[in-house]
């Protein structure tokens, strides 16, 4: 079956968007990216969505995420949908919105990354996309995917909240525990010995005790 695993480098698709044709490598350039995938255009879930995707544009900016999204629609009804979005928003409704969306009318690209619904189908009885989030490192590998079937909308803040966990694991040697937000304290990674961790980690690490005797539960601020 086509799809995408982590590890996998991005094929470097060229595609119509509403900002143009774009070579997806080119398009990622030296940053990290989020391609995002919506069953259809002019649809209740996918409007309130990138509504909140476009909000939330300038945190991503931020940390050097380009964003993407991908419908199976062409550009001329992108172009359309995308002031319906604008004006969810309560914006002036424009065609603009501060990432592009990919036409897929012929599910090329959908079918080639995995993304169809096979449960969710169209008036024709053709697969809808289903809501595929990948991200991709500047390195054009697959870092982080989560799928979502048609029915389930996405959780945008959660998106961000994995960002900010992939950007600092990629640089330290810690892992971020469960319910982590930017700011809480991380875990050392279990590879990394104690005297290197003291090195590492000045601020100090914290143990807990376990019925196990084992040390494998190290906290530290994080870095």
């Amino acid at each position: 079956m086509p799809g995408l695993l982590l590890g996998d480098e991005a094929p470097n698709f060229e595609v119509d968007t509403t900002h143009g044709r774009i070579r997806f490598h080119d398009f990622l350039g030296d940053s990290w990216g989020i391609l995002f995938s919506h069953p259809r255009d002019f649809t209740p879930v996918c409007t309130t969505e990138l509504g909140r995707a476009a909000k939330l544009a300038p945190e991503f900016k931020k940390r050097n995420v380009k964003m993407i999204a991908l419908s199976i629609d062409d550009v001329s009804d992108h172009l359309a949908w995308s002031k319906d979005i604008n004006a969810y928003n309560g914006d002036e409704p424009t065609e603009k919105l501060p990432f592009p969306i990919i036409a897929d009318a012929k599910r090329d690209l959908s079918i080639q990354l995995g993304m169809l619904d096979p449960d969710e189908r169209d008036k024709d009885g053709m697969p809808l996309t289903a809501r595929v989030v990948f991200v991709f490192g500047p390195d054009k590998k697959l870092k982080l995917s989560i799928l979502y079937p048609a029915t389930t909308g996405r959780n945008f803040d959660e998106i961000l909240r994995v960002v900010d966990s992939l950007q600092l694991t990629a640089k330290n040697k810690v892992a971020t525990p469960v319910d982590w937000k930017r700011g809480d304290r991380v875990m050392v990674i279990p590879s990394v010995p104690e005297d290197e961790a003291k090195k590492l980690f000045p601020e100090g690490i914290f143990t807990k005790e376990l019925p196990s005797g084992k040390k494998y539960l190290r906290y530290t601020p994080q870095p």
